[in-house]
């Protein structure tokens, strides 16, 4: 008792340092389930949740320690709303709604996911096989889904040679190869009987649904019928399907005795960082897995469950069935020494919902809750790992009232072994992310270590470096990039417009640049790299050199990369004189020098590009008369492109304040221009 009364001092005491527009709101949540969205100071919603009860997951933000992720979300919020539901099902569907349509910053978002491909049989009365990734109810029969497009369309091809369905788009006027070869009926010329269709369509159907052995053991019948008769190139075709069925078909890894459709979850967490691992069972048969990896900011299984609730809402071909791991599992997996232990002593039986099964997992896991406590843990202990089963429960329930499927949270068996498997897979993924971070990191840094040993450098952490670009001299641009131990630093990258060069001079241009960075450097009291390197040979090495010692008066090592006739990384060059440095090609320094040389060439491109369109859209608009660079700049913003103005009717111009008779000559002068560009040269 007294430590509820310390802790509920030290939220008080928490809530105080609040901001009074957010205390007031937290003082007026209701004890009720709900969605809240979090904004930031522009008004932007950046995080939404669901909750059981909105008046203590709420205030759970302001009140409490918290990791560094979730402090960053915390120390950006500055307003929040609230919707109340009438029970936990409505406040998953409306997280889920809300997350895509406002794409939050920091909730898990499918984003970067593919839709996965599916076989489907179409609904039209002369039906057809294809693959595709989007499901929806237009009439078809859907199967899958398939771990990849190749699988997808290795089993698609197989059923084309095994049942005559059409094959074109649109029904073309004759016949074609597919009707020769025995793959398609030709309905485009033959009548072809319903009964038919819907014949291959089930036999399609229990093929895709597990039935392939029977259709195995009928070419099998029919081979042997051939080579007894001497048909031998028709048994070969026979042969050929078989072992066709048995490579797409039976490349499977583990098996279950019944033959359900399920997807089997499991999730790790570690340094702010989860992994969701789905495993793919049909027909009983583990057929793939897929993993996704993302930074989360709440709760570890209430994010996973987020992530479930969003992954069926982009996915509505459903499985017979969905195993998900326990919330006990969330603290498991964050160390990774215990995951895979079976959680709980007396706890066995699955959770569902959805009979008597269900209802016997809930009065176990009850009963575990009550015996632990008893058994030497204290009341809070037993009260918090109650609430947590009772949060689980809650959840999925929820999920498996919307999606209308069974959903099991297994305790022991066949299937929590599955469960466990997809939680070490997770595991693993996620330890793996981590490993390959640190071997970069570690070859990053060794690469720069070794290169301040070949360059008689002390250290070598921070290292700038320049490329010019132009075309004939024109559009002169510069930038530089910056690498910190041996990686891209792209918030301090910078872009040079040249002002003081005329023509192709890439020594004065070099000058010039050099001087404008390491001015603003001495001026600002930025840091000074360790190294710079410039893009060519002695000449702009020298000309760096002497700017920046004769002009500036600082001593910073200063290298060339020099390329070779394919425009690649030849040689290194450093010195006063300089001189080559004799760096072995296939040495981590120098694969680190050329990606530096990559980036900062890419850079400048890219800026020049930029440039170059941004100058000849301006020509273009200059010279049309009575277009200055206010009204050019009003065009552009408003259109976005010389492409939309010439696009554009005399109407459009209208809210820019320009009369008919000027646009009507802005329009005249770009299609001018676009028909001249179009002339094909004449010959010589």
């Amino acid at each position: 008792m007294a430590q509820k009364e310390s802790a509920g001092r030290s939220a008080a005491g928490e809530l105080r340092r609040v901001p009074e527009p957010i205390r007031s709101k937290l003082a007026l949540l209701p004890d009720k389930p709900g969605c809240y969205l979090m904004k930031n100071a522009d008004g932007q919603i950046i995080y939404v949740g669901k909750a059981k009860v909105l008046k203590n997951r709420v205030r759970s933000y302001f009140t409490g320690s918290h990791n560094i992720k979730t402090q960053r979300l915390v120390s950006e919020i500055r307003d929040f709303e609230y919707i109340v539901t009438s029970n936990n099902m409505e406040a998953l569907i409306l997280e889920c709604n809300l997350i895509k349509q406002y794409h939050p910053r920091y909730n898990v978002l499918l984003k970067d996911d593919k839709t996965f491909p599916y076989i489907k049989i179409t609904g039209d009365a002369h039906p057809r096989l294809e693959v595709t990734r989007r499901v929806v109810k237009d009439g078809g029969k859907y199967f899958g889904p398939y771990p990849n497009a190749y699988d997808a369309r290795e089993t698609k091809r197989l059923l084309d040679r095994l049942y005559p369905l059409r094959k074109c788009a649109t029904m073309p006027d004759k016949v074609c190869l597919y009707y020769h070869i025995g793959q398609c009926l030709a309905p485009c010329e033959f009548p072809v009987d319903r009964s038919r269709y819907e014949e291959m369509v089930q036999q399609i159907t229990r093929f895709l649904n597990g039935g392939y052995q029977e259709v195995k053991a009928q070419l099998q019948e029919k081979m042997m019928a051939a080579a007894e008769a001497l048909e031998f190139e028709r048994a070969k075709e026979y042969r050929d399907q078989i072992q066709s069925i048995e490579t797409v078909m039976e490349r499977q890894k583990i098996q279950v005795a019944d033959a359900v459709d399920r997807d089997i979850f499991g999730f790790a967490v570690d340094k702010g960082w989860m992994c969701v691992q789905i495993l793919y069972m049909r027909q009983g048969k583990m057929i793939e897995r897929r993993a996704t990896t993302f930074p989360f900011y709440g709760e570890p299984y209430d994010d996973f469950m987020t992530f479930v609730a969003q992954y069926y809402s982009e996915n509505p071909a459903l499985p017979k069935e969905i195993l998900l791991p326990m919330a006990e599992d969330a603290g498991r997996t964050a160390d990774g020494g215990q995951q895979g232990q079976p959680a709980g002593g007396g706890q066995d039986g699955a959770s569902s919902a959805g009979g008597q099964d269900g209802a016997a997992a809930a009065g176990q896991e009850g009963a575990a809750a009550d015996g632990g406590a008893s058994g030497g843990e204290r009341p809070d202990e037993g009260e918090a790992r109650a609430g947590a089963s009772q949060g689980e429960e809650d959840m999925r329930e929820s999920l498996q009232r919307w999606l209308k499927i069974k959903v099991f949270v297994p305790r022991r068996g066949k299937k929590r072994d599955i469960v466990k498997m997809a939680m070490q897979n997770a595991r693993v993924t996620l330890d793996e992310k981590f490993r390959l971070i640190e071997r970069d990191e570690a070859r990053s840094v060794k690469a720069c270590e070794g290169l301040a040993r070949w360059l008689g450098l002390p250290q070598l952490r921070r290292i700038e470096a320049f490329d010019n670009s132009n075309i004939q001299g024109t559009d002169a641009v510069s930038a530089m990039v910056v690498f910190t131990d041996g990686k891209p630093d792209k918030s301090e990258y910078r872009k040079y417009k040249v002002k003081t060069v005329e023509g192709a001079d890439d020594y004065a241009t070099m000058r010039e640049v050099i001087r404008r960075r390491y001015e603003r450097v001495l001026k600002e009291g930025l840091p000074l790299p360790d190294l710079i390197v410039v893009d060519g040979g002695r000449g702009q090495i020298s000309a760096a050199l002497d700017v920046l010692e004769n002009e500036l008066g600082l001593n910073v090592p200063v290298c060339g990369l020099v390329k070779d006739a394919k425009h690649r990384t030849a040689q290194l060059m450093t010195g006063d004189p300089p001189e080559i440095v004799p760096l072995p090609r296939d040495s981590q320094e120098f694969y680190l020098l050329q990606r530096i040389q990559d980036e900062v060439h890419r850079f400048a491109i890219s800026f020049h590009r930029n440039v170059r369109a941004k100058s000849m859209v301006a020509s273009q608009l200059d010279a049309i008369p009575g277009i200055g660079e206010k009204r050019r700049k009003a065009l552009l913003r408003h259109f976005g492109s010389i492409k939309k103005i010439r696009e554009a009717s005399i109407e459009d111009f209208r809210p820019l304040g320009i009369g008919e008779k000027l646009a009507a000559k802005i329009l005249e002068a770009l299609r001018e221009d676009d028909a001249r560009q179009a002339e094909p040269e004449p010959a010589e």
